[in-house]
């Protein structure tokens, strides 16, 4: 993160502040309170600065209000109008579907108890103003407890990207007449897929800047492997084959081989992994910090990934990617309203047995009298 490569150098003219939620009265009250469909402004800096540390905690009497979706975190910087961050505080602290667990990475992480304290170190530079604010998107009140840790500067260089990070979601659809023909399952055909149209997309980026790293949240709802899907990295406008292209989702994410295990490293890893025993069906969570490799460019980023091979699958993925560029950057799109951000409905044994019960009707009507057991050909 560079701090460590001169921590023992003594700086002059930089000042450590603090915006926080302590008791102002002195008491043990050191939190802040947002009503139901409020926004608090927990932070509001007028300064050159650079935010060094956020920590988050919060509480969740209500869990039917799916807090860690509906708590939007919004960051501007300079006295821009629109954030230059936006995403539900558990996505971007890579707490994905709304849910609770311990996360670790370099960056970002979430801490015990269950992954209830989140915490980022990704330096965040402003030139004369950084503003933070908290939306509760649901029908009642929340508790808050932040630190926002930052340093005064005298002035920051004009070559400092500003930080930006956005979450975005999709239920996608196969994009071929093959339907969810992954590994071939239904049939012999190959399809091909030569441009990044149909991808899932990280990011969509306009200016010059770096990309440093993306949560990457996954609901599988059949067994099938869900990453045969290529990263794709249109930079600068770039034609197809693109400068950066991918040979698979694990890949990507430094595994190997259609994992389902955990793996933290400072880097990357897999912090969830689906609960079900039956291949990859249920939600997973991996992440890739570019921190020792970013991926730089000059005036704009597509950042994607393929849905399955040739965007074969259904799936509903989420994500929040993380990039410094200069200003103005392209406003985002429009943030999804509440209903389009709760979780898919879990694929339990019933929907299971009435596919095979699907199956086999299917099996009998094309004269199959035998004993069926399930991996019978057509």
């Amino acid at each position: 993160m560079g701090v460590m490569n001169d921590i023992y150098m003594l700086k002059t003219g930089i000042k450590s502040r603090r915006e926080s939620s302590f008791d102002r009265k002195g008491g043990n009250g050191d939190c802040r309170w947002i009503a139901a469909n409020d926004t608090l402004t927990i932070a509001d800096i007028e300064c050159a600065g650079i935010i060094r540390h956020i920590w988050f905690t919060h509480t969740d009497d209500h869990p039917e209000d799916l807090i860690r979706r509906n708590l939007i975190l919004r960051m501007y910087w300079d006295d821009e109008e629109t954030p230059s961050v936006e995403a539900p505080i558990g996505d971007f602290f890579g707490q994905g579907f709304g849910e609770y667990y311990n996360y670790i990475a370099l960056p970002i992480q979430a801490s015990p108890a269950g992954g209830r304290g989140l915490v980022c170190y990704l330096p965040m530079p402003f030139g004369k103003r950084a503003r933070i604010t908290l939306e509760n998107n649901t029908d009642n009140g929340v508790t808050v407890y932040y630190y926002i840790d930052y340093e005064v500067h005298e002035s920051i260089p004009d070559d400092m990207g500003r930080f930006h990070a956005q979450w975005r979601r999709e239920i996608t659809s196969p994009h071929t007449h093959l339907l969810e023909n992954e590994w071939n399952a239904l049939s012999d055909e190959h399809p091909c897929n030569v441009n990044d149209e149909q991808n899932y997309v990280f990011a969509d980026i306009e200016g010059k800047g770096h990309f440093v790293g993306v949560n990457y949240f996954v609901e599988s709802p059949q067994p099938m492997w869900y990453g045969e899907g290529d990263d794709m990295w249109r930079i600068d406008g770039e034609a197809f084959p693109y400068s950066l292209h991918g040979t698979g989702t694990e890949d990507f994410f430094n595994g190997a081989w259609c994992p389902k295990e955990f793996y933290t490293h400072l880097y990357y890893g897999y912090s969830k992994i689906p609960w079900q025993n039956f291949g990859w069906q249920g939600r997973t969570h991996c992440y890739r910090y570019m921190i020792e490799d970013p991926i730089y460019f000059d005036k704009s980023l597509f950042a994607s990934i393929e849905h399955g091979h040739a965007n074969i699958l259904t799936l509903d993925i989420s994500s929040v990617a993380y990039w410094y560029q200069t200003e103005p950057h392209k406003r985002f799109s429009p943030f999804p309203e509440k209903s389009l951000r709760g979780n898919m409905p879990h694929v339990d044994a019933n929907s299971i047995l009435r596919w095979r019960d699907s199956w086999i009707r299917e099996m009998r009507s094309k004269g199959h009298t035998e004993q069926l057991w399930g991996d019978e050909k057509f």
